[in-house]
């Protein structure tokens, strides 16, 4: 087995050990009080043996740390991957506080705190508003910073004793969702290795969270593909447009053929659609089938349509049944008894992002109504609008989503945001 070679610093150590023994005998020999002398060697010679044999070998203490680091990741990962709730951030704050020289740890989202472990932990409520400056900027420019002046962090004046920190940003698609934060009492306690540490257990948590997300969007893409059948194949829209069909063979054959070759194509759709991305362009072209059906069975004097996608737009990519569902609720909820349904589709670039907007003149959604719209519970005609606004910000990023406008009398608007042009994927022509 070969020896493992002295480093430069073991060597000055041992130099040094030598020397001090050295003058240890010169001392005793000239009437020096010999037990000092022979304590001090030996605490000194102890110390630097421990010093070299266990803080400066840099092969164990890579060891060391890259074990401490695994075993940290293994006991966070089982919380980070249930999303950046305040159940998973108090626990991870409490693993990651013993793994620095921390006096605190704290996990914010956007707005509030979600989990603080170690001092001043009374001052800093989990649930409470986020209070430090610093940390609304790093919101802001997901920027790191290293804080070593108390006044820096922003704290109200004399409201705490913690005076220096690190926050690091959690970026999840190319968006800020929160920070982590490292509080200090002294300054003297961030060197590069705290540094280095906060900016890789940011890190860390950041992947935990990209899995966690995966993770959702999975469970989702199975939960909507069961909905979206069970919501397309509904038995009343079902009867309604088979009896429109059988009704119309006797009045009108020519367009009884027609309405049943759409509602061929309509299903074949509605079967390959509910697994994978489609174009914009198809989408529109299956609601439209939809709502043919429809104004078939009431009548083209109870359902106008108008529709336009900006020219560019018909080739992007989307999570099939976000347009139909939101046609559905306007026609099962919208319509008046004396007055015809007006709905208009409109696809287009506003402000630099791809806007879906489906209008109605309808009757309207009261406000109460209006106000929990979004609530996973609350079901509509076609699939739930919660479960739209989810897959766009799956797909797209936390910037995308649904949103619904309305007033009783006037009619219903509800805008789908998917994000820049530059962003989307774009159907392959090869």
């Amino acid at each position: 087995m070969s020896r493992r070679q002295l480093s430069i610093v073991e060597v000055v150590l041992i130099g040094v050990i030598v020397i001090l023994v050295a003058i240890a005998s010169i001392t005793l020999s000239t009437g020096g009080h010999w037990l000092i002398i022979v304590i001090c060697v030996v605490a000194v010679a102890f110390v630097a043996y421990v010093m070299v044999r266990y803080s400066i070998d840099p092969d164990r203490l890579r060891a060391r740390q890259s074990e401490r680091t695994l075993r940290l990741a293994a006991q966070t990962l089982t919380f980070m991957r249930q999303g950046l709730t305040t159940e998973s951030a108090q626990e991870v704050c409490r693993l990651l506080l013993p793994a620095t020289l921390a006096n605190a740890v704290a996990i914010t989202n956007r707005e509030d705190i979600i989990g603080y472990a170690g001092a001043e932990s009374d001052l800093h409520p989990v649930g409470s508003p986020i209070l430090t400056k610093a940390t609304l900027t790093t919101l802001q420019d997901a920027r790191l910073r290293v804080i070593t002046q108390q006044e820096a962090i922003g704290f109200p004046e004399g409201a705490s004793s913690l005076q220096a920190a690190i926050i690091v940003p959690l970026v999840l698609h190319e968006q800020t969702v929160g920070v982590l934060k490292f509080y200090y009492r002294s300054a003297k306690k961030i060197d590069e290795t705290q540094q280095a540490m906060a900016e890789g257990l940011g890190a860390l948590l950041t992947m935990q969270l990209s899995l966690a997300e995966l993770d959702y969007q999975r469970e989702l893409a199975s939960q909507m593909e069961l909905k979206a059948l069970q919501a397309q194949i509904n038995p009343h829209f079902l009867f309604n447009t088979i009896n429109t069909i059988a009704s119309l063979i006797r009045t009108n054959p020519q367009q009884a053929r027609i309405l049943l070759r759409e509602f061929a194509v309509f299903y074949r759709r509605t079967l390959e659609g509910s697994q994978d991305l489609i174009t914009l362009e198809q989408e529109h072209l299956q609601t439209l089938r939809y709502l043919g059906f429809e104004i078939a069975r009431f009548g083209g004097d109870r359902i106008q349509l108008t529709s336009y996608i900006e020219h560019g737009l018909e080739h992007i990519l989307v999570p099939a049944f976000i347009i139909q569902p939101l046609v559905e609720n306007a026609v099962g909820h919208g319509m008046r008894d004396n007055a015809p349904l007006h709905i208009e589709i409109r696809a287009q670039t506003q402000d630099g992002d791809v806007v879906v907007l489906v209008r109605d003149n309808g009757i309207g959604i009261a406000k109460d109504t209006l106000a929990h719209m979004l609530d996973p519970d609350r079901e509509h005609l076609g699939i739930a609008l919660k479960n739209v606004d989810d897959r766009l910000r799956g797909y797209f990023g936390r910037g995308a989503g649904l949103a619904v406008q309305s007033e009783l009398g006037v009619g219903t608007v509800v805008r789908l945001t998917l994000g820049t042009f530059e962003k989307l994927k774009v159907e392959d022509d090869d």
